[in-house]
């Protein structure tokens, strides 16, 4: 198994430093190539669970393998996608790509690894052009590209396009597919949208509200692309929707109640 996440929790401490649980008992196996989507409520700790694949925040307890190794703190084998793109703005779209790559490769092999993955992104007409001149979703891709030139083995994505518009979304949707058919990278794609996971991954791995706990691990046996088969994606919908109807209804009651008390 490439990666395996075993009996992992993660507690915060609040202003009175009273703890909350965030992620609790997450045990998950992904194959090596597997497009995995992790979907869930607000604050069910799906961000929380990748930043610790990431090696960006630390768990209470349990373990993160990646192909058997513990994983401690990031590294070249994980390439991180956040929602916003995070692009240097005072660099031009080729630089921000090879900014990662200044210690790994000479700056004219920086800049031919640059140019594929623009390329690969559709951007190869946009190298010197600056984040401000771009679109949300070119800057996205952008972000995309930085992320790819680095070689990771797996991919994580954040909300990559949870601040863009329907059709931009769409277009992106195909082009993510596109990159990852080519390139057989391993996925964690973080979502809130059901249909955008049904429409891009190979399994949809469902959260419960805090603390956080895998309700249902649920495969997508449809052949890509998917946009034909419509009715299978709406049952697959409807499934899901068994799963999370309950815990959308006690994330609304809990603000609810909240709202009141204060």
């Amino acid at each position: 198994m490439f990666i395996e996440i075993n009996r992992l929790n993660k507690q915060y401490l609040d202003k009175t430093g009273k703890p909350t649980e965030v992620l609790k008992e997450i045990n998950l196996e992904i194959d090596k190539g597997e497009f995995v989507s992790i979907l869930g409520p607000s604050g069910c700790g799906k961000s929380t669970l990748l930043s610790i694949v990431a090696g960006l925040t630390d768990s209470t307890s349990g373990e993160v393998l990646v192909d058997g190794n513990p994983i401690k703190k990031p590294g070249k084998d994980r390439g991180m996608v956040f929602q916003q793109a995070a692009l240097f703005p005072w660099l031009n779209v080729r630089d921000n790509v090879t900014f990662p790559l200044k210690k790994e490769m000479s700056k004219k092999e920086a800049r031919a690894q640059a140019a594929k993955y623009l390329h690969m992104v559709q951007l190869g007409n946009y190298q010197d052009h600056y984040p401000h001149e771009l679109s949300g979703g070119m800057q996205q891709r952008v972000a995309i590209a930085r992320a790819l030139s680095m070689n990771p083995e797996i991919l994580l994505m954040d909300e990559p396009f949870g601040a863009l518009d329907e059709q931009t979304r769409s277009r992106l949707h195909h082009q993510l597919e596109t990159i990852w058919m080519e390139t057989k990278k391993t996925v964690l794609f973080v979502t809130h949208s059901i249909s955008e996971s049904i429409k891009l991954s190979d399994r949809i791995i469902v959260m419960g509200t805090r603390p956080g706990t895998i309700l249902a691990d649920i495969k997508v046996n449809l052949p890509r692309p998917r946009d034909a088969h419509k009715e299978e994606m709406v049952k697959i919908e409807e499934h899901i929707m068994s799963f999370l109807k309950k815990e959308i209804d006690k994330v609304i009651s809990e603000e609810l109640a909240y709202e009141h008390s204060s």
